[in-house]
């Protein structure tokens, strides 16, 4: 419930939600090297990620509410297509092994 900045090597959890103020952005890369990276003025909400290392089985899901985000996805795709999905106020992306950017809230077009 609690607020914090964050700093380069600090980790993210499950329910962890990151915001970015107007001249921040942030890079996350995760245990199954999917990588993030949120613009300035955004937030992101991780709802759930689990990964196992051996099985490289897992699921990430995330709500981008507002902002822009960048995405490299990991090897929970390679093993999985269907395990990440990025949700934001008007879709639902399923993410199948590639990178792409999405902008979420006020004004995206």
């Amino acid at each position: 419930g609690a607020s914090k900045p964050v700093a380069i090597g600090d980790h993210v959890f499950q329910s962890d939600t990151i915001v970015t103020t107007a001249h921040s952005s942030v890079g996350i890369t995760f245990a199954d090297n999917s990588m993030m990276a949120l613009g300035s003025g955004s937030t992101l909400s991780l709802d759930e990620f689990r990964f196992d290392t051996t099985t490289q089985n897992g699921v990430f899901t995330s709500f981008l509410r507002t902002g822009t985000l960048a995405v490299k996805s990991g090897q929970i795709v390679h093993q999985t297509p269907e395990a990440m999905r990025i949700r934001t106020p008007a879709s639902l992306l399923g993410v199948r092994g590639t990178e792409f950017v999405v902008r979420a809230g006020e004004g995206s077009k």
